[in-house]
């Protein structure tokens, strides 16, 4: 079983910036594609960004591109977010994500391909 834990949210000005934290836990965990999702109110999760198990490989919605950047540090079992140049459409609750699939060097945008999932942590943009 894996445990993903998220940190590091909380209330910023537009334009500031947060850095995002994902530990993890449980066997062969840092092995695993992860990925970061978001989910504002009334509206359906989204992809943000995702990494391959090695780093080598990263994906970020299109809203996100040159802002945020995400990254891992294996020997820690933590994933990062982090965020600059946040805006008001960036407020929602942040999720990391894993998806159970051992040395592969893809990443996956689809919340429904993760099967592990972080409680979440709030991040909210004041304009």
């Amino acid at each position: 079983q894996v445990q993903l834990v998220e940190s590091g949210g909380g209330l910023v000005q537009a334009g500031g910036s947060l850095r995002l934290s994902c530990a993890a836990s449980g066997r062969a965990s840092m092995r695993y594609p992860m990925g970061w999702f978001r989910q504002a109110p009334g509206k359906e999760r989204e992809f943000v960004a995702a990494i391959s198990w090695s780093g080598g490989n990263t994906r970020y919605a299109d809203s996100v591109k040159g802002r945020f950047t995400i990254s891992r540090d294996n020997a820690n079992n933590t994933v990062y977010l982090q965020m600059n140049s946040l805006k008001p459409d960036d407020t929602a609750v942040y999720y990391c994500a894993a998806k159970r699939l051992v040395g592969i060097a893809l990443v996956w945008v689809n919340p429904l391909d993760y099967d592990y999932w972080g409680q979440g942590t709030q991040v909210t943009v004041s304009s």
